[in-house]
């Protein structure tokens, strides 16, 4: 599945909040979207399955396998999300429905979208709490998030994104809110995740050091633009936007060290 941006603008409120981002993906590959806080990243990935605010203006191209997706019904963009597309998102403890069951939320998708039974998805969904590796699978199904420590959260938010098989998985700031240790495990599993399925990945972060491990090629942004575009290991080396510098430079201070640890599997 390939995915094409171009020549983005998104207005809230009168407000221009991106402004002329474009950027390709193609099937199978990976790329980051970073930035600082406020730079349109997460707008721009919201925009792709039509999940920004109301009253938001989108003008540009957003094309899924050639087929755009600016101006088309919520009914139309309701049939991608979650079956074709998948998305993560930086908070599992709000993205997660709080008074409904792990297992009963891992399975909706493949209700809605493949006619599955109860037991059909409740089977699927033990499974797929195998596949990210929770512990005691079936009886964690049955636990409501707030009973879940912020990792295993981030893992049953994953268990919903690849549950029907998504050729494209949005991954938005989704290690933000972690330690450093369930940071590090949370980014092997979308590697593996990827690398087994064979579906693109869009990540989103504002920390280099994190890009550095689980893709190759990334586009930054500031103010809603895009000033740079490259491969994260020039990009960390001899950055040419003074954005880029610093967001460097906060790589090296804190988590990174020597060479880009990307994953064999990882592509651009």
């Amino acid at each position: 599945m390939s995915l094409d941006v171009d020549d983005l603008h998104i207005e809230i409120r009168g407000r221009t909040v991106v402004d002329g981002v474009g950027f390709s993906l193609a099937a199978g590959a990976r790329l980051g979207l970073i930035g600082e806080s406020g730079s349109g990243k997460s707008l721009t990935a919201l925009a792709v399955l039509g999940l920004l605010p109301a009253g938001s203006r989108v003008t540009g191209s957003i094309r899924l396998d050639g087929r755009e997706l600016v101006g088309r019904r919520d009914a139309d963009l309701a049939a991608i999300r979650g079956k074709r597309v998948g998305i993560v998102l930086q908070e599992p403890a709000t993205a997660l429905n709080p008074i409904r069951r792990v297992g009963a939320q891992i399975g909706e998708s493949l209700r809605i979208h493949y006619g599955f039974s109860r037991r059909q998805a409740h089977e699927r969904a033990v499974r797929l709490a195998e596949r990210v590796h929770l512990p005691d699978p079936e009886g964690i199904l049955h636990r409501y998030p707030h009973e879940l420590s912020g990792g295993q959260r981030q893992r049953v938010a994953i268990a919903v994104a690849i549950a029907t098989g998504p050729r494209l998985i949005i991954a938005d700031e989704p290690t933000t809110a972690l330690d450093v240790t369930v940071q590090a495990g949370i980014l092997e599993l979308f590697d593996r995740e990827v690398a087994e399925s064979g579906a693109a990945l869009l990540f989103i972060t504002h920390d280099l050091a994190v890009l550095a491990r689980i893709v190759t090629r990334a586009v930054v942004l500031a103010g809603g633009r895009v000033v740079e575009t490259g491969a994260v290991a020039d990009l960390l080396a001899a950055p040419a936007h003074p954005v880029t510098a610093a967001l460097a430079e906060a790589a090296y201070a804190t988590s990174f060290t020597g060479e880009p640890s990307v994953a064999p599997g990882s592509r651009s």
